[in-house]
């Protein structure tokens, strides 16, 4: 397990020849491989090195296995809503069902695939989908066997019926060949006639098998009898039936009773005289050599297992499977070979080791959407519970986690990996605010889906990191309500007055405001800042001036000095903006009022003059400007003065 809240490390191997090594550094999703050149003493030289990026989980990039991703996707997080106070054994039926969804789903995407196969015209895409159809392969054979032994945890009895049904899905390949047979124009005297009804025998398919020596006995008249013996004894084999009434010994003393009754058959040579008849009678009575001498149609150890257990012990126990298993691989195998991989798996499954099960599957294949879902569903199923890791998390937890970290690396599949993270109670929550930190904030609006995920979380740390990329981003692109909108959503305080200054600047330059609807709409998030609380009022006060509310505006602007929100580089353009309200033929602003104007002029005049000669000493001209501006300013205060103070008294009088 690679640790994800740390830079990877750097592991140097020594390459074959000439100083060369090859540095490796380990990721969620991949591998970057680059080449080095370590100099010798007194050596000299140079080298280029190249950097390749070796990804370990290619199927993320499968079109075809995103739909397995994004399907299961749903089953994981509908099974997590399954209410825990609910007694395990009257869950067991919805637990059955989930994973028949799931098993659903990699059907769908071998079908898929092995369409997508037969089409291809590239022989190494033909290949890779071919790979990709045989791992699928396995995963469902392995999930289906599970869900039989673990999760509907069939009884004796039932078991092998179970079996049976999973052998038969996963050995389609008689069916192929019965339809050539019944397709062609006599289907008894085709060549794989006998294969078939071999094939659908040790398949335990007997009604199959009735039909088609049917076909056979019409050929050969005089040995009408024996076909009609065999048909008698084929009819008759009991199966158990779980819903029925009779017990399982019942079962066993009819079962046997038949079983005697094909081996009189056998021992009387009842079928001497017709080699293939002979043969199935003796896979009926469970001859293992007649059985490993088709091992061409049984094909795998687990299918001469439970064809063996069908003629020579249906009433299995689950506690029995691994002797038989064990027993069975060492008898159809080569004793030269070496068990493969999925050898290992299905056996462990047959002695009941989960957890070796999930460690072989770990090991074995290339993605671990398979492990981090069965053993969530095997978990809830409480079959793990026993099992804690040394280093804290269960194992369900490390699983979900491992696979949810390689979502991340996708580009649009990280989004399922957040619920995943959600349902991991011990570490989900600081994998998932480290992989948010990660991902590449390319768009806008993938910013926003982001940012909602975290807020939804009450990630505040992340919220504010992703606000303030995108804002400084949007600052550098000059788009300056994009950057005030992302400040305010990070609660940046500092940054949320860097932009206030700018719009105040561009005010300035311009004479408008750009993006007037956010200015408009700030609402409480002024009060964010100083500076950004003075740009919505100034806003405010240029919004009353031109409804031609004077007497509030001039309030407005004034408070705005007063109060000292407006930044005192600001005070000349606010007293310019009072110049025509002063100039109004209604006296708008107060004798008071004017007093407190003229005080702010005169200290804003006060400290220009006090300025040292080299603090930015603005050029002449501008000097002169300014000069005028402040004549003008004296002069307009000093009249609304008057104006103000005789339109008082009269009102007094």
């Amino acid at each position: 397990m690679e640790e994800v809240d740390v830079d990877p490390t750097i592991t140097n191997i020594p390459a074959v020849s000439h100083g060369k090594h090859l540095g490796y550094a380990w990721g969620p999703g991949d591998i970057l491989v680059y080449e080095t050149l370590y100099k010798r003493s007194g050596g000299t030289g140079s080298c280029n090195s190249f950097i390749h990026e070796v990804r370990k989980d290619e199927d993320i990039y499968s079109p075809i296995l995103r739909k397995l991703f994004n399907e299961s996707h749903y089953i994981f997080v509908g099974l997590q809503t399954i209410q825990e106070d609910i007694p395990n054994k009257n869950k067991k039926p919805q637990f059955v069902s989930i994973s028949k969804n799931y098993r659903s789903i990699i059907r769908a995407c071998i079908e898929e695939l092995q369409q997508i196969a037969v089409n291809s015209k590239d022989p190494a895409a033909g290949m890779q989908y071919g790979n990709q159809v045989s791992i699928l392969l396995a995963i469902e054979l392995i999930w289906n066997l599970c869900e039989v032994l673990f999760i509907d945890a069939a009884p004796a009895g039932s078991l092998l019926l179970h079996l049976l049904d999973w052998v038969r899905l996963h050995k389609a390949d008689v069916e192929e060949k019965a339809r050539h047979v019944l397709q062609s124009e006599s289907p008894a005297e085709h060549r794989d006639y006998w294969d078939v009804v071999v094939g659908y025998v040790l398949q335990g398919r007997l009604e199959e098998v009735r039909h088609l020596l049917v076909k056979q006995a019409t050929l050969q008249p005089a040995a009408r009898n024996m076909f009609k013996l065999m048909d008698n004894l084929l009819s008759r084999m009991p199966f158990y039936n779980p819903i029925g009434t009779q017990t399982l010994t019942e079962f066993d003393v009819k079962w046997r009773h038949w079983h005697e009754e094909v081996d009189r058959c056998l021992q009387d040579n009842s079928f001497a005289s017709n080699p293939h008849l002979e043969v199935v009678c003796k896979i009926l009575v469970g001859d293992e050599d007649t059985l490993l001498e088709h091992k061409e149609l049984l094909s795998t150890w687990y299918h001469f297992m439970v064809t063996r257990l069908l003629y020579c012990h249906p009433t299995v126990q689950p506690a029995e499977l691994h002797f038989y298993a064990q027993s069975c691989m060492t008898m159809f195998l080569d004793p030269r070979s070496v068990p493969e991989a999925l050898d290992s798996i299905l056996l462990a499954a047959f002695e009941f080791d989960i957890h070796q099960v999930l460690k072989d599957c770990s090991i074995a294949l290339n993605n671990w959407w398979f492990v981090a879902h069965l053993t969530d569903l095997l978990d809830h199923c409480q079959l793990l519970q026993s099992h804690n890791l040394h280093f804290g998390s269960n194992l369900r937890e490390f699983l979900l986690l491992e696979y949810a970290s390689g979502l991340f690396t996708h580009h649009s599949l990280w989004q399922l990996a957040v619920d995943y993270f959600d349902h991991c109670p011990e570490f989900g929550r600081v994998y998932l605010e480290l992989q948010m930190e990660r991902i590449p904030l390319d768009t806008e609006r993938k910013a926003l889906k982001v940012l909602r995920i975290c807020e939804k979380r009450q990630m505040s740390e992340q919220v504010r990191s992703i606000c303030k990329i995108m804002a400084m981003r949007a600052l550098r692109n000059n788009r300056l309500g994009s950057a005030l909108s992302w400040s305010i959503r990070a609660k940046d305080a500092a940054f949320a007055t860097l932009i206030s200054e700018r719009f105040l600047q561009d005010y300035c330059a311009k004479g408008t405001f750009s993006d007037l609807d956010l200015i408009d709409n700030l609402g409480p998030a002024m009060l964010l800042s100083d500076r950004l609380t003075f740009l919505g009022k100034y806003r405010e006060f240029h919004k009353l001036y031109g409804e031609k509310r004077f007497r509030e505006a001039s309030k407005l602007l004034l408070s705005l000095m007063t109060a000292k929100i407006a930044p005192r580089s600001f005070w000349m353009t606010l007293l310019t903006d009072a110049l025509p309200l002063l100039e109004q033929e209604k006296v708008i602003f107060t004798s008071e009022q004017t007093y407190e104007l003229i005080s702010c002029l005169e200290e804003l005049t006060s400290s220009l003059n006090s300025a040292a000669p080299g603090d930015d000493t603005p050029p002449a001209q501008e000097e002169d400007i300014e000069v005028t501006k402040v004549e003008l300013l004296r002069l307009a205060l000093a009249r609304n003065l008057a104006k103000a103070i005789i339109n008082e008294g009269t009102i007094e009088v």
